[in-house]
């Protein structure tokens, strides 16, 4: 208890040198989807490799990839009787676009109050550091209580097409009790979170090809098929009044909630009101026949984000586009496989693309769904850890998100993972003006520093 109590006195002394350092981090415009950005993906792996090697892991590396490189680090002087937890986060952030919506420089953070703004602030750098602040902590007076080992990737934000290869490879050196990834995130500031289910993501990209070149609209209105309307049709014809998806089967391998569950999620506080406050909506739209929290987490989706076509510049210009692109994302729930909802969207193009029309469809990436044991030891070290700071119990939630690499771990290396962290839904991740709560980031590094104590005692006494 007396090294405990030091760890989170000397946490709290040093907040400000946490958030300096953080900042340094956010600098360093780590956007993994951008090919302008490799160089800059090195340079924020170099320097998650110095800070780890100056808190004291030890065997700390750079794994190259084909893509981005992986950043690996150890600390096993707890010994053979204790845990072994394996840490992960992500150093890639999303493309900072559109740029004019920004009210500060994404990538040069900014203190507005109680906020710091910054792309990759919340989504993760800011996660990453509050775990390494936390060791850090720690190790300051003295040794962890259990064994990390640190796995930071660059590729989450593009579907971790690497990551897999490298946990096979290295399954080995990577084996552990659990996985702590606190890439999940909290309702609101007074209510800390615990995940047990994450949704899996399918990652499409379709092409509608017409005339061989853009045409009069004038001329030739009228008399081919545009590939701009007739992608939107079709696209529109994916969801039928109810908010259900109509490929044909989609929601054949989908595996229906639990009386248990749905118990579990009825005490979340997030209803429609919540919903519409945090997205601006005047009204809410979905699958009928479930509730908001049922949808954002326990129900697959299909979702357009992003349309290009034809002339989008100022102005006018009357124009047949030759052709028309759309970016689609599905949310996969338990027992849905990305390769299968493939076939599924390409059976549905089959049968609804119209005549003078080739298409085209690329699968970008994903990964299946995945659900954890909210009755692992870790699991209960963490939720005591969280009702320490907060005071109170965390809520059990399934995220709609996607983590592909929790699914990677059970596979590969058999650990379950506990899914928390202290990003907030008005953070703005993946939008212009990202930002990052820091009172409630402040509590997550003393959280955390709780939690590797409380499951290290626990397991080894």
């Amino acid at each position: 208890m007396v090294t405990r109590n030091a760890a989170i006195t000397y946490a709290s002394e040093h907040f400000t040198d946490f958030l300096d350092e953080l900042k340094c981090l956010l600098e360093l415009p780590s956007v993994s989807t951008d090919s302008k950005h490799r160089n800059d993906m090195v340079i924020t792996a170099q320097w998650l490799f110095e800070k780890l090697r100056s808190i004291g892991m030890e065997q700390v590396e750079i794994i190259p990839t084909e893509g981005h490189p992986v950043v690996y680090a150890e600390w096993l002087k707890a010994g053979n009787n204790a845990p072994t937890v394996l840490i992960y986060g992500h150093y890639d952030v999303q493309p900072p676009d559109p740029i004019n919506m920004w009210k500060t420089s994404p990538f040069q953070p900014v203190e507005q109050g109680e906020f710091l703004c910054a792309r990759g602030s919340s989504d993760m750098k800011g996660q990453i550091l509050a775990t390494i602040s936390a060791v850090d902590s720690i190790l300051r007076q003295g040794n962890l209580p259990v064994n990390v080992k640190f796995i930071l990737e660059g590729e989450e934000e593009i579907g971790s097409p690497h990551l897999g290869y490298v946990l096979e490879k290295y399954k080995d050196k990577l084996e552990s009790t659990v996985a702590l990834n606190i890439d999940a995130g909290m309702i609101s500031p007074d209510i800390p979170t615990i995940v047990y289910g994450l949704r899996g993501l399918a990652y499409f990209e379709i092409t509608f090809h017409g005339p061989d070149h853009d045409l009069h609209s004038g001329q030739f209105g009228g008399v081919v098929q545009n590939p701009a309307n007739a992608l939107c049709k079709v696209i529109a014809g994916m969801h039928d009044g109810g908010g259900h998806i109509t490929l044909p089967g989609y929601y054949d391998d989908v595996l229906p909630i639990s009386e248990q569950e749905k118990k579990i999620i009825s005490g979340i506080p997030t209803d429609d009101i919540y919903y519409l406050t945090q997205t601006g909506s005047n009204t809410l739209w979905g699958e009928s026949g479930f509730s908001v929290v049922e949808r954002v987490g326990s129900r697959p989706t299909l979702d357009v984000n992003g349309l290009l076509s034809g002339f989008t510049a100022e102005g006018s210009k009357t124009v047949i586009p030759s052709w028309a692109m759309a970016k689609i994302s599905m949310r996969l729930v338990p027992n849905q496989k990305p390769k299968n909802v493939e076939c599924q969207l390409r059976k549905y193009l089959e049968m609804n693309t119209p005549n003078g029309i080739k298409w085209e469809l690329s699968y970008l990436g994903g990964g299946p769904a995945s659900m954890s044991d909210m009755d692992n030891p870790a699991v209960k070290a963490m939720a005591e850890a969280l009702n320490t700071i907060w005071n109170r119990t965390p809520v059990f939630k399934r995220e709609g998100g996607s983590i592909p690499i929790v699914a990677d771990m059970q596979r590969i290396l058999n650990i379950d993972s506990v899914l928390t962290g202290f990003g907030l839904p008005s953070d703005n991740i993946h939008s212009p003006n990202e930002h990052l709560h820091l009172p409630t980031w402040r509590k997550g590094i003393l959280a955390l520093i709780h939690f590797f104590y409380n499951y290290g005692e626990n397991l080894c006494e």
